[in-house]
């Protein structure tokens, strides 16, 4: 198996861990406070990862220009509305619905990486996306009172909006980043994939916590004291967020954003697995057409 493929597991392994812990901080502070913590408690790992790999490694840090600064702050900013409006999905009664069609990041990842970086797909790539977002637009509605008929029927819905917004913003960030990381390599001696992504990750994230705490502070400053009273659990968020976007950051050096965001939609199978080993809970039939789908565009992806 690639090196992109285990990396982009347990990336999405990681991720599972943040968002479960995000939406309980979801019920401490408000929806900046959720979305600060993921980028501000999470700045001092991805430097101390930085650190750590330029002393074990011996490589001389990456020498930015231009272009990478320009595609960092795309990503940067775009992941934060990304981030935002997803949490603020979860303040709507059918939040499903949002969440379901944010879920089409990997097929907008795919169209930006052919806009921007020219990155063309095949027809099986293309399919094989198709199948994995259908899956997990399936998993998202599969416990609420929505049909997959419904769903489709809801398209012009204000929580559908956000979603798409959200997912779209996601698919714009996974390509800038991809964009940002192979912008060093000219700097480097060799290709250091694990160097250029903890460089690229170091500056994301200091730009994401430097732009949202003087939000915080002109505009929302009691969310300080929500986000402080909260710090425990927002340290363990960080640390394990840090650690996904390092992975996603490597992953996506490696191969294209909209590829590797397909593999990580098996993050909604170790959701399950969690469930239903550990709490016990039962799939229904819609969730596991929905995790066969995702299997399958995985599997489809993969030996093609």
């Amino acid at each position: 198996m690639e090196t992109w493929v285990l990396i982009t597991i347990g990336a999405a392994f990681l991720q599972n861990i943040r968002s479960s812990m995000q939406k309980h901080l979801k019920g401490a502070m408000g929806t900046t406070g959720a979305t600060f913590v993921r980028f501000g408690f999470g700045l001092p790992f991805a430097l101390l990862y930085l650190l750590l790999l330029w002393h074990v490694s011996g490589q001389p840090l990456p020498v930015p220009n231009g272009s990478f600064f320009l595609w960092v702050i795309i990503g940067g900013l775009a992941q934060i509305a990304a981030t935002f409006l997803l949490v603020h999905l979860f303040s709507f009664r059918n939040f499903a619905v949002g969440t379901a069609y944010s879920r089409t990041e990997p097929a907008q990842a795919a169209l930006f990486g052919l806009i921007f970086l020219g990155e063309g797909a095949s027809r099986g790539t293309l399919v094989a996306i198709a199948i994995s977002v259908v899956g997990v637009m399936l998993i998202s509605v599969a416990r609420t009172t929505l049909s997959a008929r419904s769903l489709l029927t809801s398209v012009f819905s204000r929580t559908a909006a956000i979603g798409l917004f959200s997912g779209t913003f996601f698919g714009l960030s996974a390509v800038a980043y991809r964009s940002a990381s192979l912008a060093l390599a000219p700097s480097l001696p060799a290709p250091d994939y694990m160097m250029q992504a903890s460089f690229t990750l170091g500056f994301v994230i200091l730009l994401q916590s430097v732009v949202m705490l003087l939000w915080i502070v002109a505009r929302e400053p009691d969310e300080l004291k929500r986000i402080g009273a909260a710090w425990k659990p927002a340290f363990i968020v960080g640390f394990v967020g840090a650690s996904a976007s390092f992975g996603w950051f490597m992953a996506m050096t490696l191969q294209q954003a909209a590829i590797v965001k397909v593999v990580a939609q098996v993050e909604m199978l170790f959701t399950f697995a969690s469930s239903f080993f550990v709490f016990r809970e039962w799939i229904n039939r819609l969730e596991l057409v929905g995790c066969l789908l995702i299997v399958l565009g995985v599997v489809m992806l993969l030996v093609l």
